[in-house]
């Protein structure tokens, strides 16, 4: 939402705003636009009736007395994703969906487009190397490149972003059933990504993983108008710790992102480009910068003998991901990785057995949790063993103390061997660099 204040200012607009926690990096950045609130907190004061439009972010809830008073003018209320359709309306639509991978997806697309001087403009869920906003909205790019989640719209609509953006050429990336708290069956789930499916128009495009059994059930060609691109993971070779792509003359292209998730990642940024008029040679030559999205494989630490690296991992078939990339990119180095739960789905007792056999690629996996968030989301206390159980993994080994986590962490023999951090929090505010410093220093 900060990022969309920002856009809107630099495109001349007048924007207020409010919140009752605001954190870095919004907080600076706001306030170095002189967009930061004078106080943090709700007041329906500030909704006047001369105000042209009101965007309610997923953060409010339906009482919030702002959102109530500017109901009570008749004011006209966005959400985020109607905002960025009503401000895209005359451009081309692309919108990157799936369980996972769309962050990379759509930053990929993103970093070729800029490479070879484009014009367009985005929205997207990371902050991304050389962006210096998560959204541009400008009058004369003729394409935006949307993320687009499954997630609910705002507190007063209850229907996924990505229905709302009205796809020209949309991705699936694949579909891996989380959000248990807002779609509480895997048909339920699976069903609004039918439905996005479904909406994609006459002459538009549906760009799909193949190979995703979930996926392959949605997104059959059935529509004669539609073209349906399926895709899988690029030729590759993976020599010494690095991948090489393969192009049609068998050429290698050395790339700084590896793993067969962000293979497959890279081969639908292909596909969206391919429309976009981008040739082949072309996406290769920018494809060797792309330095892939924040908190995505990040490298937070290398030495000779060991590499240590954060993502965003939290979800079943993402822990899966990468957890299994790791592994293969380095085959001759013992492998740790931790995981955080940390988000609704991953910490409901109903949801865990997802997680079975997703995380036996580790030599040493560890899955920590701290019973506090439970309380903050209103969950049920979540008893270790729960947990240890539905890894399906008799080694696993479960820690609920950042201290105690960190300390196991230390005493691990770290020669010949790498570290995998996992999760959509901070391990309660663990120094990661810190803690990579002094294993791969």
């Amino acid at each position: 939402m900060h990022n969309l204040a920002l856009a809107l200012h630099r495109r001349g607009a007048q924007v207020t705003g409010s919140d009752d926690e605001i954190f870095e990096p919004a907080k600076s950045r706001l306030d170095a636009a002189g967009l930061l609130p004078a106080q943090e907190g709700w007041d329906a004061a500030s909704i006047a009736p001369d105000l042209d439009a009101v965007i309610v972010g997923m953060h409010a809830r339906p009482d919030n007395p702002e959102l109530l008073r500017a109901q009570a003018l008749g004011l006209k209320i966005y959400s985020f994703p109607e905002y960025i359709y009503e401000a895209s309306r005359d451009k081309q639509r692309i919108v990157i969906g799936g369980s996972h991978g769309k962050t990379s997806i759509t930053a990929c697309i993103l970093h070729v487009l800029r490479y070879h001087g484009r014009k367009f403009d985005y929205a997207v869920g990371a902050q991304l190397a050389g962006f210096d906003l998560m959204v541009q909205l400008t009058d004369d790019a003729p394409i935006i490149i949307i993320e687009g989640d499954e997630y609910l719209s705002s507190p007063v609509d209850r229907r996924p972003k990505f229905h709302l953006y009205q796809h020209h050429i949309g991705v699936i990336s694949g579909i891996s059933w989380d959000h248990i708290n807002v779609f509480p069956t895997e048909e339920n789930y699976r069903e609004q990504f039918r439905i996005f499916a479904d909406m994609t128009p006459k002459a538009g495009v549906l760009i799909y993983d193949k190979d995703d059994e979930q996926t392959q059930l949605i997104a059959v060609p059935s529509n004669p108008d539609v073209t349906y691109v399926g895709y899988g993971p690029h030729e590759h070779v993976i020599r010494d710790g690095r991948t090489f792509l393969l192009n049609k003359r068998d050429e290698e292209v050395a790339i700084q992102v590896f793993g067969e998730h962000n293979l497959r990642n890279i081969s639908a940024a292909k596909e969206v480009c391919k429309q976009l008029g981008i040739k082949g040679k072309d996406f290769f030559k920018a494809i060797a910068s792309f330095p892939g999205a924040a908190r995505r494989l990040e490298l937070l630490k290398e030495s000779a003998t060991s590499v240590v690296y954060k993502d965003f991992a939290h979800a079943p078939s993402k822990l899966k991901a990468t957890a299994t990339a790791l592994k293969k990119q380095f085959p001759k180095r013992r492998l740790v990785a931790c995981l955080e739960l940390h988000t609704f789905s991953s910490l409901n007792p109903a949801f865990l057995p997802q997680y079975a056999h997703c995380f036996d690629a580790p030599d040493v996996a560890v899955v920590y949790f701290n019973p506090h968030v439970l309380e903050h989301k209103r969950l049920p206390p979540l008893a270790a063993a729960t947990v240890a159980e539905a890894f399906q993994r008799p080694d696993i080994k479960v820690i609920t103390d950042s201290a105690e986590l960190a300390a196991f962490l230390r005493e691990q023999e770290w020669a010949n061997a790498n570290l995998l951090l996992m999760s959509s929090g901070t391990f309660d505010g663990l120094d990661l660099t810190a803690l990579a410093t002094e294993i791969a220093g």
